[in-house]
């Protein structure tokens, strides 16, 4: 999901003297050989695999609120006792708890009232049709389109956002980026303009029937409307039956509903660092899934990752000088306020935080990682490279880092904020779908994944930043 030229990156690391000789790699000779056991420990005796099929098979989705979401607190927190880590515990955060109901259903009705039934769900915090809502549709690619429509063009409609990926962008992340503000403003700014609802083109280059939920965000809307996602094949037939016919209806039901928020909690192992044991570095994934498969690549993967990075550690027989913490965020998906909640607890504490990685991009193949807004620290890790290049992990660029560990940088300014980067051009075609299942995930890409971090932790810990 990141992308950066080599000539840009080699432009942040050349430069004066001192510049260069931060690019030299950093160490003792031992410390390839630590790593070497790390990789060892995860693909000959890696449990990340076997996790995530427990946390995936067993429990299943886990949207915040849910009874599954629960279990998932329970299982993150004894697997971590399992592990033998120095401190494990919870803490407590309240978060939204929305429900879908009854499977959604959507109807494309020509001006004979022969309709033709299309894959649909609904977005995450939508409010419910009420039964079933027929009206009119029109198009638009945009919410700036949206804007320059009349009010006769819109009231009493259905808008249909239908902008697509640009698949022209090496990096999916930034087609989603670009796609995405009209799955979270489209129903609000919809409902502003006076429509009935929204329906949003699934944000995925796949060509299929399976939409894709995620967060809707009505902000101070006085009129909360549906909001739907198509899929990507729906959408371009609905977009091929209005340039036949404008006049055409589409019928939606949806039962969904938010309901009062509920008690839950972040998850914390700790393993305490030898040397320093006050200054911190957060390594973590989000528990929490959406509800319409078994949320294995979002983010299943971060989490058992987090916490197999901690266990390789440990198994490897290496003590960090400094304290590292797996965390186990609840409620990414739909408000962030596991990650919200651990940043305000971390600056009450007067926490010294070194660094924080987050795994939110997928269980595939490792590529690197990206440090965020301090090319300072980018320097510093990307010395390292010549250490992780042999795991093909070496590829250290600028970019997002993680929604779960932003909030630490106003709380406790982190030295570093450090995304796992993997090859995501696969993961946009499963995410928020009902395809995010166990079997898509590659055991072997998990547990490579694992060891980078692990590897990345151990270093940072060392050496610090």
């Amino acid at each position: 999901m990141r992308y950066f030229s080599a000539l840009c990156l080699a432009g942040l690391l050349a430069g004066g003297p001192a510049a260069r000789a931060q690019t030299a790699p950093a160490g003792a000779p031992t410390d390839s050989l630590n790593i070497r056991r790390i990789f060892d420990e995860a693909l000959l005796r890696g449990q990340c695999y076997e996790n995530l099929r427990y946390l995936t098979g067993t429990i299943g989705g886990r949207l915040s609120g849910s009874p599954q979401a629960q279990l998932a607190v329970e299982w993150g927190q004894r697997t971590m006792e399992k592990a033998g880590f120095d401190k494990v515990y919870l803490q407590e955060v309240m978060v939204p708890h929305w429900v879908r109901g009854p499977k959604e259903r959507g109807e494309i009705i020509g001006n004979k009232g022969k309709g033709v039934a299309v894959a649909v769900c609904a977005l995450g915090g939508s409010v419910g049709t009420g039964g079933k809502l027929r009206a009119g549709v029109v198009e638009v690619h945009s919410l700036d389109e949206l804007k320059k429509l009349p009010d006769a063009a819109v009231k009493g409609k259905f808008v249909f956002f239908n902008r697509p990926f640009d698949d022209a962008l090496i990096e999916p992340g930034s087609a989603y980026g670009g796609a995405g503000d009209q799955r979270r403003s489209g129903p609000a700014e919809a409902g502003r303009r006076g429509a009935v609802g929204a329906l949003v083109r699934s944000l995925t280059s796949a060509r299929d029937d399976n939409p894709h939920t995620g967060a809707t965000n009505y902000g101070d809307t006085p009129t909360k409307v549906p909001g739907a996602a198509l899929s990507t094949l729906a959408a371009d037939r609905l977009s091929l039956l209005l340039k036949a016919d404008p006049s055409l209806k589409f019928e939606l039901e949806m039962g969904c509903a938010t309901l009062p928020d509920v008690k839950s909690y972040n998850v914390v192992g700790e393993i305490r660092g030898s040397k320093f044991p006050q200054e911190i570095i957060t390594v973590g994934g989000h528990l929490d899934s959406w509800d319409l498969a078994q949320g294995a690549h979002d983010d299943g993967t971060g989490v058992t990752q987090s916490m197999e990075a901690l266990r390789l550690l440990r198994a490897a027989g290496l003590k960090p000088e400094r304290t590292v913490r797996a965390v186990l965020f609840m409620n990414e998906e739909n408000g962030t306020r596991g990650g919200n909640e651990y940043a305000r607890l971390a600056q009450a504490n007067h926490e010294t935080h070194v660094a924080a990685i987050e795994s939110d991009g997928g269980g595939f193949t490792p590529r690197g990682f990206a440090v965020q807004g301090n090319p300072a620290a980018l320097r510093k890790i990307a010395a390292w490279g010549p250490l992780l290049r042999p795991y093909h992990a070496a590829e250290i660029v600028p970019g997002h880092s993680g929604t779960d560990i932003e909030p630490l940088e106003a709380a406790v300014h982190p030295k570093a904020l450090i995304g796992y980067d993997c090859d995501s051009q696969r993961y946009f075609d499963l995410h928020h779908t009902a395809i995010d299942t166990f079997d898509k995930v590659n055991r072997r890409e998990l547990e490579l994944g694992a060891g980078s971090m692990a590897a990345l932790v151990y270093l940072l810990a060392k050496y610090s930043l």
